[in-house]
């Protein structure tokens, strides 16, 4: 992959995020019982249904014209954060604001102006497309109905969109399946930008591109982020690719943020054993001769999380402590925390 320049990210200590997210958890299959549901679960003739326990109280908060690195395993409850972050799902608990404001006091209108302002990007460039719309459909369509364009410019707008995203204008009348995996996925980033986002959530956006094409895709959204002055949240398990585009970097484990800094700071003293594990694990050119391994064990299920510290069973640091009391994210360096009981010691 070529070396991408990255913007300087203007001091934005007083700007207001464009998106916040305070506390939020996120739980699926909740079910409340009624009478007769409780009366068996108290009698031991049921049991409750399982929740799955996707997020956590997580707090996180993306500044204008940053890129902030999502980062995980699979399962840690990244897409999910993703999809919050975007308006996508409503938390479960917690707060979600947009510029400054709470999602849930927002007036219709307002809601729709936000959530138009955060756009997402997805993983697979073929599901998220619908096969029986032609190119120009998919792309303008949008952008029609929210009134960003009337009938009569509409083709020299899909065609500027399109331009925009590396596309040949004179494809428009193709479907998707006419399309190659990254012409595919450029597609849906000329979809995202035909409603005018200031920030896009990208949920693992190039993980099913071949590496080359891969290369491409990360080129053309750090020149976006340039031209039209966006915003991300890049949510990716390739540490390699954050390292290159990102301004701050956010790890996750099983629902939890473990540790977030600055992306330099967290490369250079990774201080959570897990972030430690999988920074271990990235392959470097220079070091020689070196055997890698997987982290030792398998994520647990967020149907049944670990107490206390949910990576204490694979931590190989692990104390009394970390099985009964989650650690807090706290200060360790300047913009660095980190949720480790080491930190105390």
């Amino acid at each position: 992959m070529n070396e991408m320049t990255k913007p300087p990210v203007a001091d934005s200590a007083a700007d207001t995020p464009v998106v916040e997210l305070r506390q939020v958890s996120k739980r699926f299959g909740e079910q409340k019982p009624g009478i007769g549901g409780r009366l068996l679960q108290k009698l031991g003739l049921e049991k409750p249904h399982p929740v799955t326990r996707a997020v956590d109280q997580v707090d996180l908060l993306v500044r204008p014209g940053e890129v902030v690195g999502l980062v995980g395993e699979s399962g840690c409850g990244k897409s999910t954060l993703g999809r919050m972050a975007a308006g996508l799902l409503p938390p479960s608990d917690g707060e979600v604001l947009f510029s400054g404001k709470a999602m849930a006091r927002l007036t219709p209108a307002e809601r729709h102006a936000e959530r138009l302002r955060i756009q997402m990007i997805f993983q697979d460039p073929y599901a998220s497309l619908n096969p029986r719309l032609r190119v120009d459909e998919i792309v303008g369509e949008a952008a029609r109905i929210h009134g960003l364009v009337d009938q009569a410019g509409f083709d020299d707008y899909v065609c500027a969109q399109m331009e925009r995203a590396g596309l040949d204008p004179a494809l428009r009348s193709r479907y998707p399946h006419q399309f190659s995996g990254g012409q595919r996925q450029r597609i849906g980033i000329a979809r995202a930008l035909a409603v005018q986002p200031s920030m896009l959530v990208c949920d693992e956006a190039v993980a099913a591109l071949d590496v080359s094409i891969q290369a491409q895709i990360l080129n053309l959204f750090m020149d976006l982020r340039e031209q039209l002055h966006l915003t991300y949240l890049f949510i990716s398990h390739d540490l390699g690719v954050v390292e290159h585009i990102c301004d701050r970097v956010v790890v996750m484990y099983l629902g939890r943020v473990i540790e977030t800094a600055p992306v330099e700071e967290l490369f250079a003293r990774p201080n959570h054993p897990y972030t430690q594990a999988l920074l271990a694990e990235v392959p470097n050119m220079n070091a020689r001769h070196k055997t890698y391994s997987a982290i030792q064990g398998e994520i647990p299920s967020p149907l049944n999380p670990p107490s206390g510290c949910h990576f204490h069973p694979r931590c190989p640091r692990a104390m009394p402590r970390c099985k009964v009391e989650a650690p807090q994210l706290k200060g360790i360096a300047i913009q660095h925390q980190s949720a480790c009981h080491l930190n105390d010691a």
